[in-house]
């Protein structure tokens, strides 16, 4: 990747890390719901009338709408609004990745390698680690409901997967449109239409910024970006950055809210981000990997006399051959 690209792909994670800390701010303008709603109206209008009609079915449209926002988003919303922090929340969503990998093998008949599984049980052990000191530190509700937003962000993925949008952007714009009125709905079912009106009558400066953040900055220009990078590049080279998102969220949440870190979260830390990145690496690109070195090995080891010296290698065959990139993963955010 060129150097300006890397850093888009670092701005974009970083982006999407402080993100879990201006939830949190703005959980106190704002019931969750209502500020989750919020979120996907202010992201999917005026833009929805700037990137064409949708180049995908209505019906993958809906359905990752209702996983991805109503579901995943309103679920993360709720559990960090029950006291689930901002930097651990930022970290135990990447299970998500674990999700996919089990949902892709039902739905999609993707078959695990040993190398995905192995890192599905690091990760999982890097979960069970959170919860024993989120347990002893916090409520445990919260911790619940992040990760059954994580399951539900492993559906929309497998959605994404089978929807195959040509454009990113567009595909999310259209999708931010669709848990607006049923977010909206449920607000005023379970949080009450006089704490939405009080909410929306008293919005400062301090709230309006939130909105605006985690709608067009995290939504449209995230999106946007990684939806360039993935066009530009392979997804392999590309998805490992978001394995920073969580750096970024634990740190800024440190920094802003105040949040401790714990030796044993940082033990969950590692083994979580290790876990994902073994269940994300591409099997093909592992064994690109180790493939040089073991042709290396193999013309080092002693053997029997060659009765004649070995034709030359055709051009185009040499060991650096670079090797097939696995499909491109779902919509991150």
């Amino acid at each position: 990747m060129r150097p300006a690209h890397i850093a888009l792909a670092v701005l974009v994670a970083a982006v999407w890390g402080v993100n879990f800390t201006v939830i949190e701010v703005g959980l106190d303008h704002f019931p969750p719901l209502l500020f989750c709603s919020l979120r996907f109206l202010v992201a999917a209008l005026p833009a929805v009338f700037l990137v064409g009609p949708p180049r995908v079915a209505w019906r993958w449209i809906l359905g990752v709408g209702l996983a991805l926002g109503v579901a995943k988003f309103g679920l993360l919303f709720i559990g960090m609004h029950e006291g689930m922090p901002a930097g651990l929340s930022s970290l135990v969503l990447q299970i998500q990745a674990v999700f996919t990998a089990l949902f892709a093998s039902v739905v999609l008949a993707e078959r695990p390698t040993r190398v995905r599984l192995l890192g599905m049980g690091v990760a999982l052990t890097g979960i069970a680690v959170a919860a024993a000191d989120e347990g002893t530190s916090g409520p445990l509700l919260g911790f619940v409901l992040v990760i059954a937003a994580a399951a539900f962000w492993g559906v929309s993925n497998v959605l994404t997967r089978k929807a195959a949008p040509p454009d990113a952007l567009s595909f999310m714009v259209w999708v931010s449109l669709v848990p607006v009125l049923p977010l909206l709905g449920l607000s005023l079912l379970f949080e009450g239409a006089e704490p939405d009106l009080r909410a929306l009558a008293r919005i400062d400066w301090a709230g309006a910024g939130t909105i605006v953040y985690v709608a067009w900055i995290t939504t449209v220009f995230g999106f946007g970006v990684w939806g360039f990078l993935l066009r530009t590049y392979d997804a392999s080279a590309v998805a490992p950055f978001s394995l920073l998102v969580p750096v970024f969220g634990m740190s800024s949440a440190a920094l802003v809210l105040g949040e401790g870190i714990s030796p044993l979260r940082w033990l969950a830390a590692a083994l979580l981000v290790g876990g994902v990145a073994l269940t994300s690496f591409p099997a093909a690109r592992l064994r690109g990997l180790l493939r040089p070195r073991r042709r290396a090995a193999a013309a080092d080891a002693p053997g029997p006399e060659r009765a004649a010296p070995a034709a030359p290698e055709p051009a185009g065959t040499s060991a650096s051959r670079t090797p097939s990139t696995a499909s491109r993963p779902s919509l991150h955010g």
